[in-house]
């Protein structure tokens, strides 16, 4: 499976903003953005004109990394989007959001997407009483994701599932602390992702 493995907090500096792949560390004082906020490169620091393309491609070269997806998978997502009934950018974030790697970062038990991603991929999660290992699952209404019964004995699971009771999840997870479970009660809405994207952008690169 391709994926960056690159320095995240590289990724960051060149979009200018947080888009917290690194989880708690992005709300220290060592946060690559609060220590040095200029764009990656021997020419990082030079003032450059942006153009309207250059918005559009910046917008959407945000949304991949935040959700943690390469070209062809965010490719893949658009087009599914554009052949739903509603707004193209809004349906492009929420299928997104729907992301069981998502979800699982979402329910708290991830401090970034990418170590969801992980712990997806190791087969540490279940998806209606099923073994998962694919982080791209979209989920649907009335989905069940749970840590697999085996997985609860991991040193990196347990300190998760301590953790949980002071993490915040969104309205439409309904996630039981206790057992460290989560089920989807409702598809996530626009308003209910808390990060600044302007989708119109990127809706308006792909249809050039």
């Amino acid at each position: 499976m391709a994926r960056y493995t690159g320095p995240v907090c590289r990724l960051c500096r060149r979009e200018g903003t947080k888009l917290f792949l690194k989880g708690e560390r992005c709300m220290t004082g060592k946060c690559a953005i609060d220590r040095r906020s200029t764009v990656p490169g021997q020419h990082g620091a030079a003032n450059k004109k942006v153009r309207e393309y250059g918005m559009q491609l910046r917008e959407k070269q945000k949304t991949k990394r935040y959700y943690g997806v390469l070209e062809t998978q965010f490719r893949n997502c658009y087009a599914e989007a554009e052949r739903q009934s509603g707004m193209t950018g809004e349906n492009l974030l929420v299928l997104l959001e729907r992301r069981l790697d998502n979800v699982v970062y979402r329910m708290g038990m991830a401090e970034s997407r990418k170590e969801a991603r992980q712990l997806v991929l190791h087969a540490h999660f279940t998806l209606n009483g099923k073994k998962v290992n694919i982080p791209s699952i979209t989920v649907k209404v009335g989905d069940v994701i749970a840590i697999k019964e085996g997985a609860r004995d991991n040193a990196k699971i347990k300190s998760l599932m301590e953790g949980l009771a002071s993490r915040l999840s969104p309205k439409w997870l309904e996630v039981n602390r206790e057992n460290a479970t989560a089920k989807v009660v409702a598809l996530p809405a626009r308003e209910d992702i808390d990060f600044d994207f302007n989708e119109q952008l990127i809706v308006e690169l792909y249809s050039k």
